[in-house]
């Protein structure tokens, strides 16, 4: 691989990644009620689905849910659904102010901010499309590929897990601000109408036609 080519590529990654999305969001939302600290939890579990829906692009399994119409709707309706299950979730809060977990429940907590991460870095549809149709325009055929995934895919995973730390840093630094009462309330209603969003986004995704 080209000095070029991974210039290329790290620039559409940077676009990717810092362009805000449902990750994005999540982190910001667990950044202001947990704490920058503890929402790295969710960007590991988000970092984690882009590695898995790497590793399935790297065995032909992108090629696979390009081709196949039931596959690929099954994926993103379920993704549709999770989306849209956390913003009517957060909608319904009916918290007036953020408050941190008692220390009694952080064990808990973790497994379920990775697992929250993990399933919305998963239905990502920005994640989706980009390993199975633009990530393998980078690799070199004739040239050994497992160290072309390594570096393209350590990289988008650099890219990734900064910029949801950045958004969550961000965002915890205003907790102070946003947990005056009554200011919990709008950030949820605001935080459940953007998941829905971009549940309805997603539906809107099609796969690429073979013909195309």
């Amino acid at each position: 691989m080209s000095l070029e080519t991974w210039l290329l590529y790290a620039a559409a990654v940077f676009i990717l990644t810092v362009t805000p999305g449902p990750s994005v969001l999540m982190c910001v939302t667990n950044g202001v009620n947990f704490g920058a600290r503890r929402t790295l939890f969710s960007a590991i579990g988000s970092v984690t689905a882009v590695v898995g829906i790497m590793a399935c692009s790297a065995v032909g399994i992108g090629a696979l849910l390009a081709a196949s119409s039931t596959l690929f709707h099954v994926i993103k309706w379920f993704g549709v659904a999770y989306l849209v299950y956390i913003g009517i979730t957060t909608l319904r809060s009916t918290a007036s102010s953020f408050e941190l977990p008692s220390a009694g429940n952080r064990s808990a907590s973790r497994l379920s901010l990775y697992v929250k991460g993990f399933l919305v870095g998963a239905s990502n549809p920005k994640a989706l499309l980009f390993f199975t149709a633009f990530f393998p325009q980078f690799i070199d055929p004739a040239a050994a590929q497992l160290p072309q995934f390594a570096v393209l895919g350590g990289t988008f995973v650099c890219f990734e897990l900064f910029w949801l730390m950045f958004y969550a840093t961000f965002a915890a630094r205003l907790r102070p601000w946003l947990r005056v009462k009554g200011r919990a309330k709008v950030f949820n209603r605001l935080s459940g109408l953007t998941f829905m969003g971009a549940g309805a986004l997603l539906a809107t995704v099609e796969r690429a036609s073979k013909d195309a």
